[in-house]
C-alpha cells in the first residue's frame, strides 16, 4: 500500500515538472492566442464566402422585434382532390420550404413562431388563381410565403401548385387568410 502511494506521488511529481517546463516554454496565453487567430480567419474567409451569396434580411424580421403571437397558415389547394396523405406530405414540404427560407434571411421570425409553439392552421382555397391573388395579397403585406410544386409522380400532374404557406404575426397573417375555411 505505502509503494502506491509513493508511485502516485513520484507521478504526479513528473506531471507537475513536465507542466511548469512546458507552460514556461510555451505559454498557454500563446497557444491559445495563436488558436484563436487561425480560427477568426478561417470564420472570417467562410463569412465573405456567405456574404456574397445571402441575400438582405427579410422586412419581416422588424415584426418580429415588436409583436409576440405569430402564426403559420398552409393554404390547400381543394381543387386538386389530393388524398389525406398527399395533403399532408405537401404542407410538410410547404412548411420546411418556408423554414429554409426564412432560416437565414429572417432567424427572429422563425424564433418567435417557435416560441409560440410553431402554430399552424391549414385551410383550403378553391383554385390555382386564387392561390396566386392571396399570395400577392402576403406580399405587398411583407408576409414572406412558399408555394410548393408537386413533381407530379403520384395523384396529381406534374409542377401543380398544391400548397401555399404563410408566417407572420397573427393579425397580419389573418388579414390574408382570414376568410377562408378550414380544412
Amino acid at each position: 500500500m505505502d509503494l502506491a502511494w509513493l508511485n502516485a506521488i513520484l507521478v504526479g511529481a513528473g506531471c507537475l515538472a513536465f507542466g511548469y517546463f512546458f507552460g514556461s516554454k510555451y505559454p498557454l496565453r500563446f497557444l491559445i492566442a495563436t488558436r484563436l487567430a487561425k480560427m477568426s480567419s478561417a470564420v472570417d474567409a467562410k463569412d465573405n464566402k456567405k456574404k456574397k451569396n445571402l441575400k438582405e434580411p427579410l422586412e419581416i424580421e422588424s415584426l418580429a422585434d415588436i409583436l409576440d403571437d405569430f402564426k403559420m397558415v398552409l393554404v390547400v389547394r381543394n381543387d386538386l382532390k389530393m388524398g389525406k396523405g398527399k395533403i399532408a406530405a405537401q404542407c410538410s414540404h410547404a412548411t420546411l420550404g418556408l423554414y429554409k427560407k426564412l432560416h437565414n434571411r429572417a432567424p427572429k421570425t422563425l424564433n418567435r413562431w417557435e416560441m409560440c409553439a410553431q402554430p399552424k392552421v391549414v385551410v383550403k382555397i378553391e383554385s390555382e388563381e386564387d392561390m396566386l391573388v392571396l399570395q400577392e395579397r402576403a406580399k405587398s403585406l411583407k408576409l414572406p410565403t412558399h408555394i410548393t410544386i408537386d413533381a407530379g409522380r403520384t395523384q396529381i400532374a406534374p409542377n401543380s401548385r398544391t400548397v401555399m404557406a404563410i408566417i407572420g404575426p397573427v393579425e397580419v397573417v389573418d388579414d390574408v387568410t382570414g376568410g377562408l375555411k378550414l380544412l
